[in-house]
Order: structure tokens, then sequence, then C-alpha cells
């Protein structure tokens, strides 16, 4: 960072510089801490409770809004381990969908897993109550999460916020149901009021059955009225003066006809935006693509934020990463939403489409085993990541994971090895950590031995070394506290499977 100096100035430069070094370390040390409590926005920027800019960096993990009524994946794999996963990563938010579906008495989760001990604490729980054991584990390992309500019922999206079977009114109550019930929860910093509007919808036309704007207002205005601190999500439409886009991408409208909120400094502005995998466009098939990209991006709603409107979060993007056109169009975007290290929070800000592999013209971060990281379409992300927030928000008081007293005591702890899916070739496997002493532990490290051949691979939440058939697995930066009665997880890849369960030792400090 600083050039070098001649010896003979070196103590002064020592002297010199100690302030400095140590007025930085503070600075990042708070940067580091930025996204306590709720949020709000000035400008083009989002605050903290303390005021200090942050940037939502993060990935949409759907199923809420599907028949399933939970999220997916949870057929295969615990919750926490994916949360975990995503942490792993550098993703600090979770884009939530969901549909009203899982607001209706007696809606339950469908396909999760029990077997091995995995989603234990899920059983017999319905969909919210799911959704608040997921809420308070992102929040106690340090995630947000934002609510989308994706679509009236699990049978398909909408193109307007409501339909027969599902009016207005409904949306309204169930949109204020959600924000009454994580009131006083900072976990969850606000609510995308519905996803992906588009023709007939409207914006500023003044037909009240047609117009996304002012139906907007209604329902953010609702939800404000029962939780004042939460975000309030708009996406755009898909045509605006016979302009067309994405569906949900076109927020040409808020030039001549913004959203007016009771509340002040509450309204993110909300855009998506896809590749060719998810349709064609006609700026794809420009000579100058993807040069065109930046002025599409400004025209549909980049400007919001250049002109210092509002905050301007893309809420989906994504592809299958498969053409040289989708390849050119990610690196393309993701220079445009501007890299963390040169602007800091200062940003566009984004959620991934998607966590999920399931999603069938896009794919997402993990690949078909729901264990396996596309490194190469994480890796186009790697520049617009953030750093993640303070940790212990959104606790359940119930659940065993919430950070208890440290006490007195020695530091002991268990380990639980578990094959998640085996194929001969390969096989993945989950090891949770539990403190069974009565202090916090600050640092665990787990050992064993296989009896053949296996090799990791690769492996998640944890660091490890390998030495002939013994492996010792170290606890990640984030995950290594574990207060009295937690537990921790991490999981990993090997090869060649039917290497069974091994024993496993555990050692804390």
């Amino acid at each position: 960072m600083f050039r070098s100096l001649r010896r003979a100035l070196c103590a002064m430069a020592a002297a010199l510089l100690l302030p400095l070094v140590a007025t930085q370390t503070t600075a990042h040390a708070a940067e580091a801490e930025a996204g306590a409590g709720y949020w709000h926005t000035n400008g083009r920027q989002i605050l903290d409770a303390a005021g200090q800019s942050v940037r939502i960096a993060g990935i949409n993990w759907f199923g809420f809004e599907t028949s399933n009524r939970v999220t997916h994946g949870l057929w295969t794999r615990d919750y926490k381990s994916m949360i975990d996963q995503m942490k792993s990563l550098g993703y600090n938010t979770i884009r939530m969908p969901f549909s009203d579906d899982i607001l209706k008495p007696g809606a339950a989760p469908d396909s999760i897993n029990f077997a091995d001990g995995k989603n234990a604490d899920l059983q017999g729980l319905n969909s919210l109550q799911v959704l608040d054991k997921i809420v308070a584990y992102a929040g106690q390992s340090g995630l947000k999460v934002i609510l989308d309500r994706h679509r009236p019922d699990a049978a398909g999206q909408s193109a307007l916020w409501y339909t027969s079977a599902v009016p207005e009114s409904t949306w309204i109550t169930n949109l204020k149901a959600l924000a009454t019930r994580y009131k006083g929860n900072s976990t969850v910093v606000g609510i995308d009021l519905h996803n992906e509007p588009h023709d007939p919808a409207c914006w500023g036309c003044g037909d009240t059955t047609r117009d996304w704007r002012l139906a907007a207002e209604r329902a953010g205005n609702a939800v404000l009225s029962v939780n004042p601190d939460l975000l309030i999500l708009v996406e755009g439409i898909q045509t605006y003066n016979g302009v067309s886009g994405w569906w949900g991408g076109n927020l040409m409208g808020v030039a001549e006809h913004p959203v007016r909120l009771d509340v002040p400094n509450r309204l993110v502005y909300s855009a998506h935006d896809y590749a060719t995998s998810v349709a064609q466009q006609s700026w794809f098939n420009d000579p100058s693509f993807p040069a065109n990209m930046p002025g599409i991006w400004d025209r549909y709603w980049g400007y919001i934020f250049k002109q210092n409107i509002a905050p301007v979060w893309l809420g989906e993007f994504g592809t299958t990463l498969q053409s040289t056109i989708d390849q050119r169009w990610l690196a393309a975007l993701v220079t445009y939403l501007r890299s963390t290290s040169t602007y800091g929070n200062d940003s566009f800000h984004w959620t991934f489409w998607s966590w999920n592999p399931n999603s069938g013209d896009t794919g997402g971060i993990l690949k078909d085993d729901w264990q396996t990281v596309d490194t190469v379409k994480d890796g186009y992300l790697t520049s617009i990541k953030a750093p993640g927030f303070p940790a212990g928000g959104g606790g359940d008081p119930g659940d065993p994971d919430d950070p208890g007293d440290p006490g007195g005591g020695t530091a002991t702890c268990t380990a639980a090895y578990t094959v998640s899916n085996d194929w001969g070739s390969g096989f993945n496997a989950e090891v949770k950590v539990t403190n069974t002493g009565t202090p916090a532990i600050g640092s665990w490290r787990v050992t064993w031995s296989w009896p053949g051949s296996q090799q990791v691979t690769n492996m998640w939440n944890a660091t490890y070394t390998q030495s002939g058939a013994t492996v010792t697995a170290t606890n990640a930066a984030h995950n290594g506290a574990i207060p009295s009665g937690g537990s921790a997880s991490f999981g990993f890849g090997g090869a060649p499977g039917g290497g069974g369960v091994p024993s496993v030792s555990c050692a804390a400090a």
C-alpha cells in the first residue's frame, strides 16, 4: 500500500503511521459491524440503525411460494447447514419468496427430511412456524431476510397483485399479518410487496384496478401502519408508455410518478433482469452488445440510483450461464452494479436468482446434488459481495442454538457424523458439533480416521487437513463460538463412497 521510504525516515514514518493504522483498523471494524437493527434510506443509500451504510448482497431461496409451502432442498439437507453454507460463500441476505397459501389455517410444509437428525426442530411445525425457525437461525448467523410476496397462491405467478381467489383485501391483510409477526425482529428488514407485476399492470395511469404504483402505496402504508421500521420494496412493471421490458423490471414511471409512503425513508425500488436462458430481448441482438447494456439499465431502473432518488435493489437476476451471450451479460451486469472494493456500500443492492438448482431456466448457485457449489457462477459475483451483519438478531427463545450464559466449567464438545448421500464413486457427509459443557466455547476441532482410501474433495463451514486416512477439521471464523447446549455444523464431499461412518472425536477451547 505504501511506497518504500528512505531508511533515514523509517522511524519517523512509523510514528506518523501508527495513529493512521489504528484509525483505519477502527473504521474497518465499524464497517464490518454495520447492519445492526432496522434499516432506513437516505437518498440512494440504505443505512442501519446507527446511520452506517449497508449493502444487500444476497441470494433467493425459494419454495414457500410452491405447493411444498417450505424452502426447497430440505428434502435432502438440514436448513441450518444451508444457511451456514450461504454465509460461508459471502451472501449476507436471503430473499424469501412465499405465497398467501402459507397463511391459510392448517398450511403445513411438505417434503422435509427428518432422517439422521436433519431438521429435527422443524417436526410438527406449520409453514409459518418453519419460517420463524429459518428467520431465527439466519439472524443468529448474521444474515438478514427480505420477505417476498411472490404469488397469491401456489398455482402460479399473477400479472396483478390480486386474483379472483385472492382479492386485494386478503393481500393487504396477509402483508400486515407478517409485518406484525416479525415486529421487533430486525432480522426481517423488509417486504417485497408483490413479485413481477406485468401487463396489464400500469404505473401512474390512475386505474385503481391496474395501477401498480397506487396499489403499492396502499399496501406499503398498510404494512408501515403496523411495523413502521420495515423497508418497503416496490418492483417495477412490464410496460410503461409503450416501452416493454422484463416482468417487474420497468421502473421508468418513477420519474413522473414516484411511490408516496406515509413513513419517510422506507422506500426501495426493485428491478429484475435476466439473460437469454430466460427469454430473448431485442438488446441481446444489438451489434454493440454488451456495450449497449449500461444504457438499457440506466433507462429502465439505473437512473433512480444515479439521480439519488432512492436505493435500487436488483431483486432477481440469473442465468444458466451456458451461452456466450449470457456470460457476457452477467459480466457486464456485475460491473454495472459497482464493485464493493471500489464503491463500498454506495452501490446497487442485489439478490441473485437463485440458491436452488431446480430453477428450470437459470439453475442455481448449488448444483443438482444440493451440496456442490457452482464455483464459476458464484465466482462472477465475487466483486459485488459485501460484508455480513452482526449476529444475534432474530433469535428464537425456544431454539437450542440461541446464545446462553457462558457460566463456568470445562469446555467440551461432541461430534455426530452423518452420510447424507453415497453414490458409490463419491459421497457427501455432514458433521454436527454440539457444546456439551457449561461454558461457551470459542473454537473446536473434529478428528476422524477412515478405514479405507477415502479423501476429502471439498469442505464448507470448516477448514481441514488430511494425513493418510486421518482428517482434522477446524471451525470456520463464523461458527467457532457455540453457546452451552448449542451446535454448529459443517459438510464435505469425499471419494470414493462406501466408507461408512467412522468414529469421531471433538476438542473444544
